[in-house]
């Protein structure tokens, strides 16, 4: 029922560290509040997944139209488990947060150690979970563990959607991983919006008529969104160059110690590269700086409000990495050179299809970030059904009063109040792809010739060994280039 299952881990429930000593009470409320997460798994409960043995290779998968969930016949899937019985459909249906409390009785990781302990308790696929000493009855979590992940269809992957969509609705409250004032009043609109879509889809699911059906589904052909920028029915134009951006952009090497600050260059990005002249007139000759952003790290570093653009760059140089940043005027600017970096991180140039469509989902993206120009049209009646305590993280809870937020989230939502739900969902995730910090999954690790356990942060790309305190990339080795890595797990050391 869900395609690439190899995405998916089992993972022990991370529990409080300063909370050692509890109550049986309060373990059975803390596992109630975890249950909220999503899917979980009890070996030898009988009420989740079973007999993956009945499984055919000749069965021929059915799904819905409507919302790409399968149908009854992969019921025999599930074996002897309740799904059998009932609709396998309801793990592509998002669960609301329903109080306040269960939110707080959650763990809130506080440093980068906290996320890495978490990530300790990854259940390992080669070996039982006998051999692992997993209990009857104990509750796993299905997650992610990485976050590299293939293609996303809207038409078929409506349980993986929902399930990448929880985790990453859970990153976001629980601060796992960081956004700005601006990105979490839209997380908190788009869960509004998720939340009020799934009681309606609930109710009216089987009242659906074969034409609605056809509309959503032709819909969603069009759509196509994937988190690979997806293509569509338009057809396009034959490319016979290369496109390529010019323009007047601010450049930023950081170092340390330093005063100087941006300053502005005449920049053409032709290809993977870009070259930078310090006028229009000079960009015949040769170019004070240039750099091929083959094999890069791009990361945003936006804030609508302050009306900050920018973009930094990690860029593999001999030595190491080359940080450089770049400032952009407005939104435009942005969209187009952020998506010929990203692309051209992956070797791509602009002339790739998915160049149009990455520049548009950057410009949505940025645009579900704006405050409405006339808050006046934000219906009252609707105030009463928003708990902003289940829609944002802690700590805008404290800088603000619940009648604030809710007026911003109000205003926020009128900017994705026309998605479908399952739209809805693929912005929210990959607005959560788009955040800075996303893309890295921490560990604890001891190196060898290290008299202590260091931070070690593992992306699709490359390995990062971080300073624990700060975050702070110490050293970097990309996947492009390495050789060799050994790990002996005995003494528990890499080399």
């Amino acid at each position: 029922d869900i395609r690439h299952p190899e995405e998916l881990s089992l993972l022990r429930k991370p529990r409080d560290p300063s909370k050692k000593k509890k109550k049986k009470l309060d373990e059975q409320c803390e596992d109630d509040a975890f249950e909220l997460e999503g899917p979980l798994i009890t070996p030898g409960s009988g009420n989740i997944y079973s007999s993956p043995g009945l499984y055919s290779k000749t069965m021929t998968p059915t799904y819905d139209a409507h919302d790409g969930s399968p149908l009854s016949p992969t019921s025999a899937w599930f074996g002897d488990s309740a799904l059998s019985e009932g609709n396998p459909g309801i793990l592509a249906v998002s669960q609301p947060v329903t109080s306040p409390e269960s939110l707080a009785k959650m763990y809130k990781p506080q440093a980068l150690l906290d996320k890495a302990k978490i990530n300790q308790g990854w259940l390992d696929s080669s070996r039982s979970l006998m051999e692992q000493e997993v209990k009857e009855n104990e509750a796993l979590l299905l997650r992610f563990k990485y976050y590299s992940f293939f293609d996303l269809n809207p038409k078929y992957d409506a349980i993986r959607i929902n399930q990448l969509y929880e985790q990453s609705k859970w990153a976001i409250l629980l601060e796992e991983i960081e956004c700005t004032e601006e990105e979490m009043m839209m997380f908190a609109a788009l869960q509004y919006h998720i939340n009020k879509l799934s009681i309606m889809s609930s109710e009216n699911h089987l009242n659906n008529s074969d034409k609605e059906v056809d509309e959503v589904d032709a819909a969603l052909s069009d759509l196509e969104i994937t988190l690979e920028g997806g293509k569509t029915s338009t057809i396009l134009g034959d490319i016979t160059s290369i496109p390529e951006l010019a323009d007047y952009i601010k450049v930023f090497k950081p170092k340390k110690l330093t005063l100087k600050g941006y300053k502005p260059y005449w920049c053409t990005f032709k290809d993977t590269s870009i070259s930078c002249y310090k006028s229009k007139e000079e960009s015949n000759g040769t170019p004070a700086h240039q750099m091929n952003l083959r094999g890069c790290e791009v990361t945003p570093d936006v804030n609508i409000s302050g009306q900050k653009f920018n973009i930094k760059l990690l860029i593999p140089v001999a030595e190491g990495m080359n940080e450089i940043w770049l400032r952009c005027d407005n939104e435009t600017q942005y969209a187009s050179w952020m998506a010929a970096c990203r692309l051209a991180s992956k070797g791509k140039t602009m002339a790739d299809s998915s160049y149009g469509m990455e520049v548009q989902n950057i410009l949505s993206f940025l645009k579900m970030q704006h405050l409405n120009p006339d808050p006046q049209l934000i219906p009252e009646q609707i105030n009463t059904d928003i708990n902003p305590e289940c829609l944002v993280s802690p700590r805008y809870l404290k800088k603000y009063k619940n009648k604030q937020i809710t007026a911003r989230i109000l205003e926020a939502h009128q900017n994705v109040a026309q998605m479908s739900l399952i739209e809805a969902k693929m912005r929210f995730i990959q607005a959560w792809q788009s955040l800075p910090e996303f893309g890295i999954t921490h560990f604890i690790a001891r190196f060898q010739g290290g008299k202590k356990e260091e931070l070690i942060g593992i992306a699709y790309n490359r390995l990062i060994r971080m300073d624990a305190s700060t975050g702070d990339a110490v050293k970097t080795w990309r996947c492009s280039n390495m050789k060799q890595l050994n790990v002996n797990w005995e003494i528990k050391m890499v080399s």
